[in-house]
């Protein structure tokens, strides 16, 4: 739990506070029993004057009423610092997910980071908040019953002592166990979550091929064991409460009959034994939030380990410095350079093997090949997603291990297949979030081809996108996410399968407008269409990782027969023309 007093320090004097109201109401409540055995015992008795009765009974009215006021009162600091502290935990956790290396997120997986984020900062809260009001209220229920009665009747007193060992040796065993299954339900909704996901994302698909009920199918099987888990945590912990609720009885019951033997005996006084009840019930509802907290506390600790996992994760992708890996100096020719590269994720099969090219500033770079070739990671790998196993990256002569992240990213702009639009305005997708006027991403807009179907939108670049952008196109879509990349005058522009969806003439005609609107920048085009890449400078077929081709259009037509065989399959006789 240190994770969660970590983010508590900043609240240690508010909680105080509130601890001390809670406190004060606490000991109010435990002189209620006690006013009530004065009354039966002394002013009864006594003659049962109506001055005394009305002055104790309201002596009781206004203890009850101080105990309901001090208790909201501090509910509702602790619900504060609930709120506040657990909007701080997700705020790191986010920044940190968002901070995190692609290996780490392949490691922790997106629908577990999501679930960190919803259901483990909820249960951290629902901990922060109940700690605080069932936290001092029970111990002192509890502790503050144990003294009064010992002082009442020591005998009765042993009865009940003689039952709390018991419990708590229960609690504490129990809640060791209840650690591990919440943790192991925490996984169960990961699972589902990712199912969930994906069903989401390609519900049109699921819907086109009529896979409804197999999907529906494969969601019941992770519901069912997130089911069989839940169960088995909560058969676990829910032991605890018959456990001590027989316990606590069996204990009333002793005292209730052993209290009757000493009325008769005259050896204690019948508001003792009314009062010593009451004491006994609050004693008994103290241990049973005692209980309370400690399985909250199992489920919120299996929480926090999983949240601290993420924010304390270690940056793994460092600056390093450049007694490193030493700056070359940019000769004419090598702006951007791949040196006898090496990768592959997780340490598995290598994905690139003796990659080695150049790329002059200015130019623009082909990449072709099959699925799984290794064509998206070589962009991975040059926006340092990922480190080199063997070899170096460099831009301009530096090693990218040595560039800050903030000065690397700067220098892209980039437009991926699969990236995403929000639900906000065209321009404001186009600018997404950085300071771009509105000339810049009408410009942008232009050149990708975007600015036609934007401006017969009645809105024009004020259209408000649906959610995944689902009123517009495939084609649409990926002209607008160009022009994203586009906007900001990016020094090297990706491109990574970005014009799939786009017709030829539309394809033309965009490679065209970068060629003549974009001079000087430097580009790198990911593509399966002979067609989007032949008229780049340099072009890399891979196969399986490696590179077996580079050179011009011409040259590939000439020496290398898969580069070939792909664009006669594509263009047909006009390939070679």
């Amino acid at each position: 739990m240190k994770f969660i007093f970590r983010y508590l320090k900043p609240f240690i004097g508010i909680m105080l506070v509130g601890l001390a109201i809670k406190t004060f109401g606490t000991l109010i409540e435990l002189a209620l029993p006690y006013i009530l055995e004065y009354i039966l015992d002394e002013v009864v008795p006594g003659g049962g004057k109506l001055p005394d009765i009305l002055l104790w009974g309201g002596a009781m009215i206004v203890c009850s009423l101080l105990a309901l006021v001090c208790n909201i009162k501090a509910n509702r600091m602790a619900s504060k610092v609930a709120r506040d502290c657990t909007e701080q935990i997700r705020h790191d956790l986010f920044y940190r997910t968002m901070t995190l290396s692609a290996k780490q997120i392949d490691t922790f997986t997106v629908p577990s980071l999501e679930s960190r984020l919803t259901t483990d900062t909820y249960n951290v809260q629902d901990f922060i908040g109940k700690i605080q009001r069932l936290g001092v209220r029970a111990p002192l229920l509890l502790l503050g019953g144990i003294v009064v009665t010992l002082i009442m009747d020591p005998f009765l007193s042993l009865v009940m002592l003689a039952v709390l060992p018991v419990i708590f040796v229960v609690v504490y065993l129990v809640s060791l166990l209840g650690v591990k299954l919440y943790g192991k339900v925490q996984k169960s909704v990961d699972g589902m979550i990712r199912v969930v996901r994906e069903d989401s994302q390609g519900i049109r698909v699921i819907k086109a091929l009529s896979t409804v009920e197999q999907e529906h199918a494969r969601y019941d099987a992770v519901n069912r064991k997130l089911i069989a888990d839940e169960k088995k945590a909560s058969l676990t912990m829910g032991f605890v409460n018959p456990a001590m609720t027989l316990l606590m009885n069996l204990g009333i019951t002793f005292v209730v009959l052993i209290g009757a033997y000493r009325v008769m005996g005259r050896q204690t006084e019948p508001g003792t034994i009314v009062a010593f009840t009451q004491y006994f019930t609050m004693i008994s509802s103290a241990t049973l939030s005692i209980t309370r907290i400690f399985m909250m506390y199992t489920k919120s600790t299996a929480s926090a380990v999983r949240i601290a996992q993420v924010t304390d994760a270690p940056h793994d992708l460092v600056v390093l410095p450049e007694e490193a890996f030493p700056r070359k100096p940019e000769s004419d020719g090598e702006y951007l350079v791949f040196d006898n590269v090496r990768f592959s994720y997780g340490g598995n099969k290598a994905t690139l093997r003796d990659i080695s090219f150049s790329l002059p500033r200015g130019a623009s770079l082909g990449i072709i090949g099959a699925t799984g070739s290794g064509k998206t990671t070589i962009v991975n790998l040059l926006m340092r997603f990922y480190d080199v196993d063997e070899g170096a990256v460099r831009i301009g002569g530096r090693d990218v291990r040595t560039i800050p992240d903030e000065e690397l990213h700067a220098k892209f702009g980039v437009a991926l297949q699969n990236d995403f639009l929000y639900s906000d305005t065209i321009a404001e997708n186009i600018r997404f979030g950085r300071d771009i006027g509105r000339d810049q991403i009408v410009r942008a807009a232009k050149i990708a081809q975007a600015d036609g179907f934007i401006t017969s939108f009645t809105e024009g670049y004020e259209h408000v996108l649906t959610q995944k952008a689902t009123n517009l196109s495939g084609g649409q879509k990926q002209r607008l996410l160009i022009a994203r990349a586009l906007a900001a005058e990016p020094e090297i522009l990706i491109l990574d399968d970005s014009s799939s969806a786009l017709d030829y003439k539309t394809d033309a005609d965009l490679r065209a407008a970068i060629a003549a609107h974009l001079d000087g920048i430097t580009s790198v085009i990911v593509a399966q269409r002979v067609s989007s890449v032949m008229n780049c400078d340099l072009i890399l077929v891979l196969d399986e990782g490696r590179m077996i081709g580079m050179g011009s259009h011409r040259f590939l037509t000439e020496h290398c027969s898969v580069y070939r065989e792909i664009g006669e399959s594509q263009m047909g006789g006009s390939f070679v023309e």
